[in-house]
């Protein structure tokens, strides 16, 4: 059975979860957690502080030696806000990569919002209603709008707890004008999505992150005269809470039930977050949910190990949601870009046994399908290289920043030029996988020339392939010719035989 690790560095603390797929379900068979403080100092001086870079190497060590134990199909590690915000952060790559052996992943906090909200809807029964879903990490806030298990809107703001203690909260316990400056800043943030979650009536709100359970677990403690198993933390729970905590010094803090001896250290600043997110945007209050980022990263691992799973229809729908998102942002015809995906994905299924590509290019080619004119949103002039750019560099949900440049690499070349290795979209792309790109290319320079009248003059396409040659036999629509197509397919003909060692022909039927 295949099993596969995640590993989170966070800007408070580093975490590990193993888990094998069984029958379609992930289960967890090993997990660990330590609190390094990665991002101490890093928000105010830019610089990760040797000691927090020796710390987490150390643990990630740890968390090496036991993946090696058990782990059969892939370990996945990826870095949050700390790294995200540190001139230093090549450094830190390097010596986990020299420890390890480890390639760390710096994702954006969208793509962080993403995978938590993946490991939610892939875990844990969410009814249909608009869920807040807020996840406090030491570096920034990421919080997701969900319905019906799909992203509605998501926003990561620069709310850690770590973060916040660090620019703000000097003395033990705070002085009341440095809680004042950080409440204000807080509410700051908050505002920026507070109407959003309020025009989109949102029912429950769902709280993953260490400082969640911290504050969860405390506020239940100190109840009175209530059921201690009630899962939900009210709003003014959670504001005489916040009073409460940064009345204490850290010392106090560290008595309460619930707060760990490191937490302690950074509670006031989650629970003043949770305070004001609770207040501004007009929610009643919240549950924990152990689950997190690490478990939308196995989500995806399994996903892409088998697309069958819940979660692979996941991925796929998120997607498709979020490309054809980008279609609209960048003014692209999306009529065109369907006919060109609706060709290369014919071409894809027809000449399978002429191109060999491994199933997921089916799914980068209809990406780049759908995407390739995004370059003329900047400028028409040099519009294929703005493509690149774009689509490597750009927020499209689920993709991985290697799989958004092979996207981009397939998307790039369907004018004059032909891709070489020296070309920079070449050379971000993985060596073993460049041959593949090559292949997707060409059928997304067929798919166009179908389509490069934008008359679906063409209504039908039929394929046929011999040893060595491939035919493409058009069906004009009635009374329109397709002399633009045809003289498209036979230009590139020179080029599909350098790429798939074939002869191309057309005909007309």
């Amino acid at each position: 059975m295949p099993t596969f690790a995640a590993v989170d560095i966070g800007s408070n603390s580093v975490r590990l979860k193993i888990a094998r797929l069984v029958r379609g379900r992930l289960q967890a068979i090993h997990e660990d957690r330590e609190v390094t403080r990665l991002g101490e100092g890093v928000f105010r001086s830019g610089f990760l502080t040797p000691e927090s870079i020796s710390e987490t190497v150390k643990v990630l060590r740890r968390f090496h030696r036991a993946t090696q134990q058990v782990v059969t199909h892939g370990v996945r590690v990826v870095a949050t806000s700390a790294l995200r915000d540190a001139r230093n952060a090549q450094a830190f790559l390097e010596w986990v990569r020299s420890a390890t052996g480890w390639k760390v992943e710096i994702i954006s906090g969208l793509e962080e919002a993403r995978l938590i909200h993946l490991g939610l809807v892939s875990n844990l029964h969410i009814d249909n209603s608009p869920t807040l879903m807020v996840d406090l990490g030491g570096g920034s806030c990421e919080l997701t709008i969900s319905s019906r298990g799909h992203i509605r809107d998501m926003v990561s703001l620069p709310l850690g707890a770590v973060r916040l203690t660090d620019e703000f909260l000097s003395h033990d316990p705070p002085r009341k004008g440095e809680q004042k400056r950080m409440q204000g800043f807080i509410a700051r943030e908050v505002n920026r999505i507070a109407s959003r979650v309020v025009a989109a009536k949102v029912r429950s709100v769902i709280a993953t992150s260490g400082t969640a359970a911290a504050l969860a677990a405390t506020a239940s403690h100190l109840r009175k005269n209530v059921r201690r198993e009630r899962l939900i933390v009210s709003r003014a729970e959670m504001a005489r809470l916040a009073r409460r905590l940064s009345r204490l010094a850290v010392d106090e803090r560290r008595q309460m039930e619930g707060i760990g001896p490191r937490r302690a250290e950074i509670i006031v600043a989650g629970a003043f977050v949770f305070s004001e997110l609770l207040e501004r945007c007009h929610l009643k209050g919240f549950r924990y949910s152990a689950l997190g980022l690490r478990d939308g990263i196995l989500a995806q691992m399994a996903a892409e190990y088998d697309r069958s799973t819940r979660s692979g229809r996941q991925i796929e729908s998120e997607r498709w949601e979020s490309v054809t998102r980008a279609v609209r942002h960048y003014n692209v015809d999306m009529r065109h870009a369907l006919d060109v995906r609706n060709s290369a994905m014919l071409l894809f299924s027809a000449l399978r046994p002429v191109h060999g590509l491994p199933p997921e290019f089916r799914e980068w080619l209809s990406a780049a399908a759908m995407l390739y004119e995004v370059g003329d949103y900047v400028n028409r002039n040099g519009h294929h290289r703005h493509t690149y750019y774009i689509i490597s560099n750009s927020e499209i949900l689920g993709y991985t920043p290697q799989q958004r440049r092979i996207v981009g690499a397939i998307a790039r070349y369907l004018g004059k030029s032909r891709p070489t290795v020296e070309d920079m979209a070449m050379k971000g792309i993985d060596p073993a996988e460049r041959s593949n790109v090559y292949k997707a290319i060409m059928l997304l320079r067929l798919a166009r020339a179908l389509n490069l009248g934008r008359t679906r003059a063409v209504q039908k396409i039929r394929v046929s392939h011999r040893a060595g040659e491939v035919r493409l036999t058009l069906v004009p629509r009635r009374r329109m010719g397709v002399d633009l197509e045809l003289w498209a397919i036979e230009r590139d003909a020179v080029y599909f035989r350098e790429v798939f060692g074939r002869e191309l022909s057309t005909a007309l039927a």
